[in-house]
């Protein structure tokens, strides 16, 4: 059978789009926050718990802190606050469904996104600019 995890303690059960491990009840914070894909990297969810952006249950977490089913995670993420409730404890990248299973997103909706107004524009294929739209982009941009 290929891709099916072999040695001791893997039970043949299918959960959150992987394989389960029989000794898995809880999992470090910054492990589980890169497994169902909050951040990219894991380094990146351990910085994150490093400075103060990530809380379990009220209390500041460090990457180390244990997670349990049922555990609240509170997120600060790229301004956003995320309040997030374990569901499964992995400890490895699964896929986005099986990751988005493993928690309850209990976070109110994202805030609207700011767009910038284009002050100065110019038309596609228009050529080199000028001195005279030089200037002005020069001025725009100080």
């Amino acid at each position: 059978m290929r891709g099916r995890p072999r040695g001791k303690g893997f039970v043949d059960t299918r959960h959150a789009g992987g394989w389960k491990h029989g000794g898995v009840e809880d999992t470090r914070a910054d492990q589980w926050l890169w497994a169902v894909r909050l951040y990219k990297t894991r380094s990146a969810a351990t910085e994150a718990c490093r400075g103060g952006h990530v809380r379990v249950n009220g209390s500041p977490a460090k990457s180390a802190t244990p997670v349990r089913p049922g555990d609240r995670l509170e997120v600060q993420l790229h301004g956003w606050q995320r309040s997030l409730e374990v569901v499964t404890p992995i400890d490895k990248r699964v896929g986005a469904p099986a990751a988005a299973a493993a928690y309850i997103d209990h976070s109110p909706p994202r805030p609207p996104r700011e767009e910038a107004v284009a002050i100065f524009t110019r038309e596609a294929g228009a050529g080199r600019p000028t001195k005279r739209d030089r200037r002005r982009l020069d001025r725009f941009r100080t």
